[in-house]
């Protein structure tokens, strides 16, 4: 008999023998606009089964890699605190066993969990942040822990220009003068990546995909949807860039599948995740 565990496609492979370890993290306690985020993992694993574990544009196949899909984490209603500890803990556990963490959100401020353990082993580290929103907010609505203020709590840890935040376009006119002063940011596009892999060449990166990034007319099922975002074959482009980079750690965030019962919302994310595994060096066979 098989075990009964649903895995995001071509990613069962044993924990200890992985070089990739992918989790979810089912939040969504800070979502300011629609809420649905807690239910991403969970449809992208199921969804998953609905493309191929081989990509064209990579010529390289999930079963080719060795990668561990360890489930979603259990985590508490109405405690921020303790969901980004369970968060830092289990990325702290994955990285000090040399392996590779990717995260499934959930909203985005799961990112900030895995940031606090990420930068413990690689203080050196760099941010690279794909999303239609600055999240440099000090507070929202009184809190300092929200999906609008995750990057500011992230520039606490990493310092002046060690975010590098690409395809903004939305944000209250303080966060983009406070990101004129210590992020590096690209607005409403992914201009400039290629200056950026090249740049953070011997960093090491922290890769947070917030997938509202995109336009609404790809990307609709998400709860701050926000107009003039790029396409897929733009985002999909851009991730591959990313293969030059040694990236120790990524999120993907923000899809709520409820808003998009069409389901291309989700297989959208389920294309782009495994773009992302497969450009991972840890998962490599040999």
């Amino acid at each position: 008999m098989n075990k009964n565990i649903q895995t995001f496609i071509g990613c069962d492979c044993e924990y200890e023998q992985s070089g990739i370890v992918l989790f979810g993290a089912p939040f969504d306690g800070t979502t300011s606009f629609r809420p649905g985020t807690r239910f991403a993992p969970s449809a992208i694993r199921n969804d998953s089964f609905g493309i191929e574990t081989y990509s064209p544009y990579q010529n390289r196949d999930l079963t080719e890699m060795k990668v561990c899909d360890i489930g979603d984490l259990e985590l508490p209603y109405g405690n921020t605190q303790r969901v980004l500890s369970i968060i830092e803990n289990t990325t702290n556990d994955i990285l000090n066993k040399s392996k590779t963490p990717v995260m499934i959100g959930g909203e985005h401020l799961v990112t900030l969990g895995a940031v606090r353990a990420a930068i413990k082993k690689y203080p050196d580290l760099h941010i690279i942040h794909f999303d239609a929103h600055t999240d440099l907010r000090d507070e929202y609505l009184g809190e300092n822990l929200s999906h609008s203020t995750v990057m500011r709590r992230v520039w606490e840890i990493t310092g002046d220009k060690r975010i590098h935040q690409f395809g903004i376009r939305s944000g209250e006119k303080h966060e983009f003068e406070f990101a004129n002063e210590h992020t590096v940011m690209h607005r409403f596009n992914l201009n400039g990546l290629e200056k950026t892999v090249q740049a953070l060449s011997d960093k090491p990166v922290y890769f947070s995909l917030d997938l509202d990034i995109l336009d609404p007319s790809i990307f609709s099922g998400t709860g701050t949807p926000e107009a003039g975002g790029v396409s897929f074959s733009e985002l999909l482009n851009a991730v591959l860039k990313l293969n030059k980079l040694n990236i120790i750690a990524c999120d993907i965030n923000e899809l709520s599948p409820v808003y998009d019962q069409s389901g291309v919302s989700t297989a959208v994310a389920c294309k782009i995740l495994r773009e992302i595994l497969l450009i991972l060096k840890k998962g490599e066979l040999g």
